[in-house]
C-alpha cells in the first residue's frame, strides 16, 4: 500500500472462500484453543510481530514467571495478544517468516471471523476422521456439539506445541505413513501471564466468538484502529522500551517470506 493510501472500506474488502480460508487455517487449525485465540488477535497486529519474534528469539532461555517479569521489565510495547505469545518464539518465528501469510490470515479474522472459524472445524473435523486428531498426554480432543471439536490441554498451565504437516493431518493415510502430530517441549503459561488473557481464553464456538481473558474479543475492520480489548488486568502504563537482560539470539538472521517479497 502506497504512502498516504488507505485501506479499502469493509464493503470493498474482497471475501476468501471456504477453501481459501481452509488453507489459511490449515498451519494452525490444531492448536490447542486458548492457544489458537491467541494467534489469532495477535494476526491482526502483523507489523509487530517481526520484532515480537526477535525479542522471543534473543529471550528464549527466559521460561515461567523469569520471562513474564522481563515482559514486564522491558516496557515491552506490542499489544497483549502479541505479549501472550512470548512464551511461544517458534510460533513467533513461523509467523514472522511468513508474514504475508499472517496478514491474509489477520485481515480474514477481522472481516471473517465466523468463516475462520468455521474453516478451523472443517480442518479439525479432516484430521479427526483420518485418525491423526484424537486424546494424548499432552491434549484433550472433545466432540462439544455437531460440528465442535475442542482441543484444550490437559493441564491449563501447560502447554505442548503440536507439530504437524498440513499435508499429511488433513489427508487420506498413505500405506506405509505413519508420522502424524508430534509435540515440542513443555511451556509453562501460569498465573504470571494472566495479565496477557492467558487462563480464561478460546472460543464459545456455538456462537462463533473469539473469547480473551474471559471477555468476547471484537476487532473488526471498522474499529481496529480505535479498539482496545478489556483485559482485567490494568494496561502496563506508556513508556520507553529498555533492556534488562542478556541477549542470546538462536537465528542470527531471519530470512523473509518470499511471497511477501511480491507485493
Amino acid at each position: 500500500m502506497g504512502v498516504g493510501m488507505h485501506p479499502l472500506p469493509a464493503s470493498a474488502q474482497v471475501l476468501l472462500t471456504p477453501g481459501q480460508l481452509d488453507q489459511l487455517v490449515s498451519r494452525v487449525a490444531l492448536y490447542p484453543d486458548p492457544l489458537l485465540a491467541q494467534v489469532l488477535t495477535a494476526c491482526t497486529y502483523s507489523e509487530q510481530i517481526p520484532d515480537a519474534a526477535q525479542w522471543a528469539d534473543q529471550h528464549s532461555y527466559l521460561t515461567g514467571d523469569n520471562l513474564a517479569g522481563a515482559i514486564t521489565q522491558d516496557n515491552l510495547p506490542w499489544d497483549p495478544s502479541v505479549l501472550a505469545l512470548l512464551p511461544f518464539p517458534s510460533v513467533l518465528d513461523m509467523m514472522a517468516t511468513n508474514i504475508f501469510w499472517i496478514r491474509q490470515l489477520g485481515d480474514a479474522v477481522l472481516g471473517q471471523r465466523a468463516d475462520v472459524m468455521d474453516a478451523i472445524q472443517t480442518m479439525r473435523q479432516k484430521a479427526s476422521n483420518f485418525g491423526y486428531l484424537q486424546n494424548c498426554p499432552q491434549y484433550r480432543v472433545m466432540v462439544a456439539g455437531p460440528g465442535i471439536i475442542e482441543i484444550v490441554p490437559v493441564d491449563p498451565a501447560f502447554y505442548f506445541l503440536p507439530i504437524y504437516d498440513p499435508l499429511i493431518v488433513f489427508g487420506r493415510p498413505r500405506a506405509g505413513l505413519a508420522v502424524g502430530i508430534t509435540f515440542g517441549p513443555r511451556i509453562a503459561v501460569g498465573a504470571a501471564f494472566a495479565s496477557w488473557g492467558w487462563g480464561r481464553s478460546g472460543f464459545g464456538w456455538a456462537s462463533r466468538t473469539m473469547v480473551i481473558d474471559g471477555r468476547p474479543w471484537v476487532r473488526t475492520r471498522e474499529n481496529h484502529e480505535t479498539y482496545s480489548h478489556p483485559y482485567t488486568a490494568p494496561r502496563q502504563p506508556a513508556g520507553p522500551r529498555v533492556e534488562r537482560h542478556e541477549l542470546r539470539p538462536t537465528h542470527p538472521t531471519r530470512k523473509e517470506d518470499t511471497n511477501d517479497k511480491k507485493r
